[in-house]
């Protein structure tokens, strides 16, 4: 029996470089076992069949003729809703983008077909990507692997469910507040934030531009390294000889340990313990401007995420999940002269955290502070609700406050991660320490 769906994106490609597997047939079993899956309607919001056969057979062609175009040439992956995809709907997981159908592909959907990659379809995800739960009473909630009645996170939460589900050799998501990371650790997968402005998000929809960015959810910290050359096209960072040995993390102190559930506390202090093991040093280390930062999160996304939608939203206010508008709304108090000295604070802050911080190779940190909240009490329990949403967020944000390159990996424990932050721009040094890491964990 061929075990493709468990497969990793980069292991596919090594079958398809030897001859050993065929993109069609890779292919039509990816669409095969989305039509047999019974979560599949809650996680693709589009299944783009016909452009995926398209693309399969191209594949097979290059690859008959010894002209692949890289080493996913032929890889079926998913894309996240707010990638325009051209004549395919791209609604963002709102009702209020309903019949929204781009002329044109996204740079990064252009630049991963250019590359030979294959596109399966658009995945489910929090309305305009404003939510670190991936509930969606709207359209779909996707569910997570390790718990049906749970939620995936999100806002990403369909492209990590269409790779944890083995619906996807992997996923591209965004991240503005932990979209990409939540997911990937609540789905035991890997997940990788990138610096803002790193790679175009040109042709997505928009959530706040100056923090959103793009970034893979994959199997592997090698499966997240070549897709993060495919999105810019760029060489893929070389991950030979990669050790722990003489390297030093910083386990960050501030916030980020506070109300810490009992299982992601163990999840993380086990891993800490094997990376340790492995030849790294760890000290722990308080950040005061972290705590700064945080303070300044309503003021800097709420306002921003409610300028760019503030008139769709108040034209038709009932076609969203109460708790999501009313989150926007929190945007709308907001003064420009606060904003525009939020955003002066949070640079000194972000040089005083890039000081503090200069002589490790990563900050490491739970991924998120809590376990997959159910879906149906989400609904049901407005307090539970508002606790959980806040918590779950809270620990990614440390990435996109300071501006950094960031990464969760599974810690062998489900639904839990380990997170390493790694310096603004420093995808690659970054993804060579989390390919250590990830020897260590297991």
């Amino acid at each position: 029996m061929r075990d493709w769906q468990k497969m990793s994106a980069a292991d596919l490609g090594r079958g398809i470089e030897a001859g050993r597997i065929d993109p069609v047939e890779l292919t039509e079993a990816f669409l095969d076992a989305i039509a047999a899956h019974e979560h599949a309607p809650r996680i693709y919001s589009a299944v783009t069949d016909t452009r995926a056969r398209a693309e399969a057979d191209a594949a097979r062609t290059r690859a008959w003729q010894g002209q692949r175009r890289g080493p996913l040439d032929g890889v079926p992956i998913s894309w996240k809703d707010l990638f325009d995809s051209a004549g395919t709907p791209t609604e963002a997981g709102s009702r209020l983008l309903q019949g929204r159908v781009p002329e044109h592909d996204a740079d990064v959907l252009r630049n991963a077909t250019a590359a030979g990659l294959v596109c399966l379809g658009k995945t489910h995800m929090s309305e305009l990507a404003f939510s670190g739960l991936g509930l969606n009473p709207m359209t779909a909630t996707p569910p997570c692997v390790n718990d049906a009645g749970a939620v995936a996170g999100g806002s990403s939460s369909g492209a990590a469910s269409s790779v944890a589900h083995g619906l996807a050799a992997a996923g591209i998501g965004s991240d503005t507040g932990g979209s990409v990371r939540v997911p990937a650790a609540w789905n035991d997968l890997v997940g990788l934030k990138t610096t803002a402005g790193r790679i175009s998000c040109k042709g997505a929809v928009p959530l706040a531009a100056r923090f959103d960015t793009v970034g893979p959810i994959a199997r592997s910290v090698e499966d997240a390294a070549l897709l993060l050359g495919v999105l810019e096209t760029a060489p893929p960072v070389d991950l030979r000889g990669t050790s722990l040995r003489g390297m030093r993390f910083a386990m960050l102190q501030s916030t980020v340990m506070d109300d810490l559930r009992e299982t992601p506390a163990r999840a993380y202090t086990d891993a800490c313990a094997r990376l340790e093991a492995a030849g790294a040093t760890l000290v722990p280390l308080t950040a005061p401007e972290v705590d700064e930062a945080m303070a300044l999160s309503a003021t800097l996304f709420a306002a921003e995420a409610y300028g760019t939608w503030r008139d769709v939203i108040e034209a038709d206010p009932d076609k969203m999940f109460g708790p999501i508008r009313d989150r926007f709304r929190g945007g709308r108090e907001v003064s420009a002269p606060d904003y525009v000295a939020a955003w002066q604070k949070l640079d000194a802050l972000r040089a005083a955290w890039a000081a503090r911080v200069a002589g490790f190779d990563a900050v490491l940190m739970p991924s998120a502070a809590n376990m997959p909240p159910d879906a149906a009490r989400l609904m049901e329990d407005g307090d539970y609700y508002v606790t959980e949403n806040l918590l779950t967020l809270r620990n990614t944000r440390v990435g996109n406050l300071m501006g950094l390159a960031a990464i969760t990996l599974p810690t062998g424990i489900p639904s839990c991660g380990i997170m390493l932050c790694g310096a603004a721009m420093g995808e690659r040094r970054l993804l060579r320490t989390a390919h250590a890491a990830e020897a260590a964990l297991g």
